[in-house]
């Protein structure tokens, strides 16, 4: 199966669309299941990104040091606290001096029943300079 599929479709009176079936079958895309929808103003794009049934979502906004490296240290650092980055997007607001970096991301792996703890341990981290966190019910 090739990794990219371009299908169009079309939407219906009461703005749905239907996923195609090569699609569905690439990312394992069952009847029930929550998607993540993501809208792009500036770019007019639409993610739709398939979430597990136990998932856990929060979205997080880091303002960063703008410097070689930063994405690097700050997914590292998430990941090795089994924390699932479901979807990122990072801008410089200062060349040299000042990012935003923000995060769609499922705890549902961490084990923590309180999701803030990644705020403590995040605002530890040299680069980030803010750090705030929200949950994302589904």
């Amino acid at each position: 199966m090739p990794a990219t599929i371009e299908e169009t479709v079309k939407v219906d009176s009461k703005g749905r669309i239907t996923i195609p079936i090569a699609v569905r079958e690439l990312f394992d895309i069952r009847e029930g299941m929550y998607m993540l929808i993501i809208a792009d103003k500036e770019s007019r794009e639409i993610k739709l990104v398939p979430l597990p049934v136990a998932a856990r979502l929060a979205k997080l906004k880091l303002l960063v040091e703008d410097r070689t490296g930063v994405l690097a240290e700050l997914t590292r650092f998430i990941a090795s606290h089994n924390v699932d980055i479901v979807s990122t997007k990072c801008v410089v607001l200062k060349r040299e001096e000042l990012g935003e970096c923000e995060m769609i991301i499922d705890i549902s792996k961490t084990g923590w029943s309180d999701p803030s703890i990644i705020i403590e341990n995040l605002k530890k981290l040299e680069p980030v300079k803010n750090v705030e966190l929200a949950q994302l019910n589904i």
